[in-house]
């Protein structure tokens, strides 16, 4: 009987694909194999572009040599491929460094199995998203562990603080208590600041191996400024990003102007006579998408998805276009966004305002009276907004039978509803977690914390974007079958299940069974603890915990697909005016709209690596910006008593999640009755008496004893 295919028809990220593709080529030692021919072997689901990935990992771990034209052969002495994983070993691997709360940080290095660890004292100077080389020194538990020799490249290029003079220089002292770097002034680079004054320091000097001190020049001394706008203006230094804008850009948007010209429209298709929306935050100021609705001759249902036409402003090369790449993103703080264009195009001219003429990108779908999608358009439009609706309003002209557009509306939902449960069907993970919002006062202090609910415009408003998101990916990676288009993809790696099995035995304790023998089982396994987690605070937890094991959302060339959604393809259209990533998509769009056109993809990989860095940059920043409001609320709350969970562990205590607030708090191990060691994995933590176990997700009642606003740091008590 002969042997089944355990690959046949399903698909693995290049990192997987390689071990079945080196253990071929164990098997036949003498083939010359391109990726087609391996695709056919292995009777795998891969496109070839993935299977290309997996085979210059293995040329670069000298596992397999290129012969011939696109053709690979067994490196006939293949290295002991696990020599990098000894102990000791004496190889610098080179990555970025992710700091963590307790002062250590992990070191991710592309085209290694696991992120390394390094211990605080171990770091060598090194901070957040510098580049380094780390040397391991030990392979043991879940990751393995190393220090850093040398750095490669720093990743903090300004510095925000208070000035310290004495008689030969000055000093800064960093207002980040993340931030270990001990930066020098010269007197004639102190731009007129003074002794306790808050300035902004570019960095103008690291030093070297032999002079390893840091020099600085003030670029901007920060007056009048609260105690709160500082802190936020800290937090966008600390992740590199600035509130300002260079002159050169300013000027070029100056001479903008906010009148389209009737040569411009005639180019366009004309959506100004048909019914289209808005619908957003309550607090948005730029408007990036917008919805038409219209019912064609032959009863079938037309809708339209709208994005403002950044690209008709922002030109290749030019200052503006400079300033947005750098930055890639806006940057969404608790009480402001700092916007990638400046104001005059991201809230006026780009903007999709009602009431006024816009310039946008459609991708414009129709839908049958089964509201089955039957054709679809793509191009460049003019439309004018009938309507601005929050979510909130559009959800009460949604459930008022005599509310504004309400029968338009009930229709585009259903449409919407439709094609939610088909994406659940076909394999899409829920991800849905709590999103924290504040009351702030005028003073801009919280008075109140809540949970953002979740309501129908939103899911909306979210399907309408990813149908767009798909089939503007799905136009162009098909658009030429025999030479696939350079093009930008939303990309979602499938889990490494190594991470998983420790996760999957800890949920067992719970009544949570997480499979992972395929990513389709994980995917089902994850969707069950989800519906778990909306009644259930503990699921939550470990609702979170699991997403945390998952690889992270990027972009890139090179289509592997998207795992959580369950796209074979995906991009990002919706969102020009905060997404640099979207600008590009927008261009090599247009280009491919009449003919095919070939981008630099080489060019495009480099801008998809900055780009994804910028995202985890500006997600840091709002992620410390709502930690100093949790904070800077808890600090009001000092004494009181709160029921939590546990949420984290390190050695030296446990985390604890206040439930009402979602603020997340320590309580050190020396404040416990007795000794607790955390175990491997971090999942639990075993007592001096081996029957009193703290185990991830445990409830507890905790006091809050302090709170340190300069770290973002919380101290609480257990209550026994």
């Amino acid at each position: 009987m002969a042997k089944k295919n355990k690959l046949k028809g399903k698909t693995y990220n290049p990192h997987s694909l390689k071990s079945f593709i080196f253990k071929y080529f164990l098997k036949n030692p003498k083939k010359r194999m391109d990726a087609g021919s391996l695709r056919k072997k292995l009777k795998i689901a891969n496109p070839k572009d993935v299977v290309n990935k997996a085979l210059q990992l293995l040329v670069k771990e000298n596992a397999i040599r290129p012969v011939g034209e696109r053709k690979y052969v067994l490196q006939k002495k293949t290295e002991d491929r696990s020599s990098k994983s000894k102990v000791g070993s004496k190889k610098l691997l080179t990555g970025i460094v992710d700091s963590i709360r307790s002062g250590a940080a992990y070191i991710i290095v592309e085209d290694y199995d696991k992120d390394i660890y390094v211990h605080a004292r171990h770091l060598n100077g090194a901070i957040n998203g510098d580049l380094v080389e780390v040397q391991i020194k030990e392979v043991g538990g879940k990751n393995p562990e190393g220090r850093v020799r040398n750095i490669v490249k720093r990743n903090t290029p300004q510095i925000i603080g208070t000035i310290e003079l004495s008689k030969r220089y000055a000093t800064i002292i960093p207002a980040s208590k993340r931030i270990n770097l001990e930066v020098y002034i010269k007197k004639d680079k102190l731009n007129n600041a003074k002794d306790g004054d808050r300035v902004i320091v570019d960095i103008t000097d690291y030093g070297t191996a032999q002079n390893p001190s840091i020099w600085g020049e003030v670029s901007r001394v920060i007056e009048d400024l609260s105690e709160h706008d500082f802190t936020m203006e800290s937090i966008l230094v600390e992740n590199g990003f600035s509130s300002d804008y260079p002159d050169a850009v300013l000027k070029e948007v100056e001479k903008f102007e906010d009148k389209i010209s009737q040569e411009e429209i005639e180019k366009r298709r004309d959506f100004r006579e048909i019914l289209t929306f808005t619908i957003d935050p309550d607090t948005a100021q730029d408007f990036d998408d917008a919805i038409s609705y219209e019912v064609l001759e032959n009863g079938n249902t037309e809708i339209g998805v709208h994005i403002a036409d950044v690209t008709h402003f922002v030109k290749p090369n030019t200052a503006l276009d400079k300033e947005a790449y750098t930055r890639a993103t806006s940057v969404y703080l608790v009480d402001r966004c700092i916007a990638m264009l400046p104001e005059k195009l991201s809230n006026v001219l780009c903007s999709l305002n009602p009431n006024v003429d816009r310039l946008v990108f459609s991708a414009v779908f129709t839908f049958n009276d089964k509201h089955k999608l039957v054709s679809e358009w793509f191009g460049k439009s003019v439309i004018h907004s009938d309507k601005r609706f929050t979510y909130q309003s559009a959800q009460e002209s949604l459930n008022d039978k005599n509310g504004l557009y309400h029968e338009e509306l009930t229709i585009v939902n259903k449409i919407a509803h439709k094609l939610r449960k088909k994406k659940f069907k076909n394999g899409a993970i829920a991800f849905e977690t709590d999103e924290v919002k504040f009351i702030l006062d005028e003073n801009k202090k919280p008075t109140g914390v809540y949970v953002k609910e979740r309501l129908d415009t939103h899911l909306l408003v979210e399907d309408f974007m990813l149908l767009a998101n798909k089939k503007v990916a799905e136009f162009l990676a098909t658009k030429n079958k025999g030479q696939q288009i350079p093009s930008i993809y939303r990309i979602h790696d499938v889990p490494d299940t190594d991470r998983l099995t420790d996760l999957a035995l800890f949920m067992f304790d719970f009544g949570v069974k997480i499979d992972v023998s395929t990513p389709e089982n994980i995917t089902k396994s994850f969707n069950e603890l989800s519906a778990k987690a909306r009644t259930d605070d503990t699921y939550k937890l470990l609702m979170m915990m699991a997403i945390r094991t998952m690889s992270k959302a990027e972009y890139s060339t090179d289509n592997i697909g998207h795992y959580g959604l369950h796209f074979e393809y995906y991009t990002h259209f919706t969102s020009p005016i905060r997404r640099y990533s979207d600008v590009l998509l927008h261009r090599v769009l247009e280009k491919n709209l009449k003919k095919d056109h070939y981008a630099d993809k080489e060019k495009l990989e480099v801008q998809c690596v900055h780009i994804s860095k910028q995202e985890r940059r500006a997600m840091e920043a709002e992620r410390d910006s709502i930690k100093y409001k949790k904070a800077e609320y808890m600090a009001d709350h000092i004494g009181e008593e709160y029921d939590g969970i546990v949420s984290g562990m390190i050695d030296k205590g446990v985390f604890i999640e206040i439930s009402e607030t979602k603020a997340e708090g320590m309580i050190p191990f020396d404040k416990f009755s007795q000794g607790y060691v955390v175990q491997s994995g971090r999942y639990k933590a075993i007592g001096n008496n081996p029957k009193d176990v703290l185990k991830m997700g445990d409830k507890i009642r905790v006091k809050v004893m302090s709170v340190d606003l300069g770290s973002k740091q919380i101290e609480l008590e257990v209550v026994e």
